[in-house]
């Protein structure tokens, strides 16, 4: 038993949960990173408010029969009870501590969450070396880091992995003759990572950044402290906020056609967009799809004229002037709709299709940093040849610098330049 935490299973449960008053039940399974980034935050919410709940956890994989009675189908899923009643929504995946707390202090009552928010206990961690994200960049600067022996930390407000973990295959990344699932890929880079030796911080809330100070709070309870810093925070597709976007990504919906083209071969494609990226990319979709309908708000395209005749002149690809997304719809594998709407006459249309890209530009994701560093016309950090910013001691990695191309592989590179250059300064 870790902290105030009771391990049980199923012959247990009427008597440790339905019969127990306020109880939070953990269903866990082993190889399981999100467990892994939950087992910290869990045990030190136990020790806090362990006098007024039970906390006990449970193995899924042991307790299959229960967790299927219980609907139960992933790791990790906690519960709260009352009275052997659930009496908040169930929380799973990346379970941030803020997200927990906020059900917990309901399950105490608001007197008794002061007292106990009025305790907790402020802690200081230093580090050789903070990085910021854990995708690709992240992930390789802090392997490089550990490997040198150099006191490291990942920090990352998801679970690691970063926008690869979403990607459905990856068939160029070097060293793998056959198409990785991304999320793989993602896992075996992280793996590697822990092997370094490097600690981590994942799905947490990253309360302030100070990098003057090279000071990062977690939680709102751990200030981490760095000699150094890596900013690999990447970037985001610009989001529609469309129904349908969020479910179907990665999954349907795709934002990169240098990764994801291949599997349309034969196929019908949606693009939407009209821009340089949308007009480039659906040029590179046409040497494997069958026909591609892109979907364009405007009266004409926004790319440049070389890339806009090249368009016009291609047989397989069909431009929707004046019409804007609404809903995206997945029917099944291979098997998508999007419904869109002509701007002028206010007519709905459902265009089928086998699958859909978004050009519609992406988001360097530097919420929460400091204004004052230098950006590129679109937002991007600035680096040098060595990935250093603007800012001493804080460097950048991946796609969220400057650069003309954003794969893996050069992030991966990023990652590894801007580790060797720190490597070296405090070596």
């Amino acid at each position: 038993m870790a902290g105030k935490i009771k391990e049980i299973n199923a012959a247990d449960w009427k008597a440790d949960v339905i019969e127990n008053g306020k109880v939070v039940v953990d269903f866990y399974s082993t190889e399981c990173p999100p467990c892994e980034a939950l087992a910290a935050k869990y045990t030190a919410l136990s020790e806090l408010y362990g006098d007024d709940l039970t906390f006990v956890k449970i193995f899924r994989q042991g307790n299959r029969e229960l967790s299927e009675e219980l609907g139960v189908v992933s790791s990790p899923t906690v519960l709260f009870y009352e009275d052997g009643k659930e009496i908040a929504e169930r929380q799973s995946g990346g379970i941030k501590r803020s997200a927990l707390t906020a059900e917990l202090d309901i399950m105490v009552g608001e007197t008794r969450a002061k007292e106990i928010n009025s305790s907790i206990k402020r802690i200081t961690t230093e580090y050789d070396a903070a990085v910021l994200g854990g995708g690709p960049a992240g992930l390789t600067a802090a392997t490089y880091l550990g490997q040198a022996h150099l006191k490291t930390v990942v920090i990352d407000t998801a679970l690691t992995g970063g926008y690869v973990s979403t990607t459905h295959q990856v068939s160029n990344y070097p060293g793998f003759v056959d198409p990785q699932p991304g999320f793989m890929l993602a896992h075996f880079m992280s793996e590697q990572t822990k092997g370094a030796g490097v600690d981590f911080r994942a799905a947490v809330d990253v309360t302030s950044i100070d990098l003057a100070k090279k000071e990062i709070v977690v939680d709102g309870v751990e200030t981490i402290r760095a000699k150094k810093i890596v900013i690999a925070t990447g970037s985001s597709p610009r989001p529609l906020g469309l129904p349908g976007e969020l479910e179907y990504r990665g999954n349907g919906i795709s934002y990169c056609a240098t990764c994801d083209a291949k599997y349309f071969d034969g196929k019908d494609v949606v693009v939407i967009g009209g821009g340089n990226s949308a007009i480039e990319e659906s040029l590179f979709i046409a040497k494997f799809a069958d026909s591609i309908t892109i979907v364009h708000q405007f009266d004409e395209l926004q790319a440049n004229k070389e890339a806009q005749k090249e368009v016009f002149e291609n047989e397989k690809i069909n431009i929707l002037f004046s019409h804007e997304p609404r809903e995206f719809i997945r029917n099944g594998p291979m098997d998508m709709s999007v419904k869109v709407e002509d701007l002028k006459s206010g007519e709905m249309k459902t265009l089928n299709t086998n699958g859909i890209f978004v050009f519609v530009g992406f988001i360097p994701n530097l919420d929460g940093f400091p204004e004052n560093m230098e950006k590129d016309d679109w937002g991007y950090l600035k680096t040098d040849e060595d990935m250093k910013t603007s800012i001493p001691d804080v460097y950048a990695a991946g796609d969220i610098r400057t650069k003309k191309f954003r794969q893996i592989t050069t992030a991966v590179s990023d990652g590894t330049v801007a580790a060797i250059a720190i490597s070296k300064e405090l070596g």
